[in-house]
């Protein structure tokens, strides 16, 4: 007897030491009452190297860890999940992993989240094509569809429009969400890469309906704007890949006068895609040259957010760590208006002797705006 209420005891003791992991950096909502949303720059470096997807990996963990602690309800995720959509020859000067291998890794680090936080996706130019975006194709609708998130994703999901391959896929579709103290409600709008007119106008159709016309408007695309170091946040106006050449297929330019400046509850704008890797004179990363911060006026006269980041070169560059696990958290305050924004690396976080790092707090990393 005494044996067993011994095994019990160390039992009990080892549970309790597992639950009370010690976190090096937790991260705290800056009023209990507030909601987040985790913002992730574009995934393809983590996948592209069996080395660095454990680094995807400690990135979703740490999302699945913090769910209740932060009051998450959603994980937006700007594309290109993938260096390359579907290609089997092996470059040692730039991946070491055949397209199937880089899809099967990314969506084996997602499932961390399946079931226990929405995580939406506005694919890349990297998820189309044989290399990238030479035509519509894409695995995408193969390995993120709508049943595998289950009830968490089913719930919030309210419309959707056929890619184009017209098949059913979350590339195009609309989220639902409810924040404490928002008296409006957020619509989320994911984008296939250079989106069609027709995915323009539905996005457009929708917003405008009287079912979602009071409801704030976020909108998800990868490819809009330039970064802010070395193009000061331009908006793009053409690309050279075979699928932005076809007419009827938007840039970031185009998205604004069709869509961002014409519709009025669309006011927060997000992207990725655009970047550099290390500068050519000092081999290093240059933070500036792979995020984005402009706030244009719409034809309402109301402020639009647009926000670009994509951090895949931090970390040594194209052919570095992937991104140093770099994310943001949104806050959305109980006011009803205010959004913090916090730029945080779980991968520095971790441990004592790096989490002096694991913070950004520059004015493109660390700042509010009121939707």
């Amino acid at each position: 007897m005494k044996k067993i209420v011994l095994v019990l005891s160390l039992s009990v003791f080892f549970a309790a030491t597992v639950a009370a992991q010690h976190r090096a950096d937790r991260q705290q909502l800056s009023d209990p009452a507030s909601s987040t949303m985790i913002l992730l720059g574009d995934p393809q470096a983590y996948v592209k190297y069996d080395l660095n997807q454990p680094l995807l990996d400690l990135q979703m963990s740490w999302i699945y860890d913090n769910v209740e602690h932060l009051n998450m309800k959603a994980v937006l995720c700007v594309g290109d999940l993938v260096e390359q959509n579907d290609n089997n020859a092996l470059d040692r000067n730039m991946l070491n992993q055949t397209s199937r291998q880089q899809w099967e890794a990314v969506s084996r680090s997602f499932e961390w989240i399946d079931g226990k936080v929405p995580h939406l996706h506005s694919p890349g130019n990297h998820d189309y094509g044989f290399k990238h975006s030479e035509d519509e194709h894409t695995f995408f609708p193969d390995y993120f569809t709508s049943e595998r998130q289950g009830k968490v994703l089913l719930d919030c999901l309210v419309a959707e429009y056929p890619n184009r391959e017209g098949r059913a896929s979350l590339e195009n579709a609309a989220f639902e969400f409810s924040l404490p103290g928002w008296t409006r409600k957020i619509l989320v709008i994911t984008s296939e890469f250079a989106p069609s007119d027709g995915a323009v106008q539905w996005a457009k159709t929708l917003c405008q309906s009287d079912k979602y016309k009071d409801h704030i408007v976020i909108y998800m695309t990868h490819s809009y704007m330039a970064c802010h170091g070395r193009c000061r946040n331009a908006l793009i106006p053409t690309e050279k890949y075979p699928l932005t050449q076809k007419p009827g297929n938007n840039s970031g330019v185009q998205l604004w006068e069709k869509l961002f400046s014409q519709v009025p509850n669309i006011r927060l704008v997000l992207c990725g895609h655009h970047g550099h890797g290390l500068d050519k004179k000092t081999r290093k990363d240059v933070y500036e040259n792979n995020v984005g911060w402009r706030v244009d006026k719409n034809g309402s006269g109301a402020d639009v957010y647009q926000m670009m980041f994509n951090v895949q070169t931090l970390g040594g560059g194209w052919e570095g760590n992937g991104g140093d696990c770099w994310l943001r958290i949104l806050e959305f305050m109980p006011d009803g208006t205010t959004v913090k924004v916090r730029t945080y690396s779980p991968l520095f976080g971790i441990s004592p002797l790096t989490k002096h790092l694991a913070h950004r707090t520059g004015g493109l990393d660390q700042f509010e705006f009121k939707l």
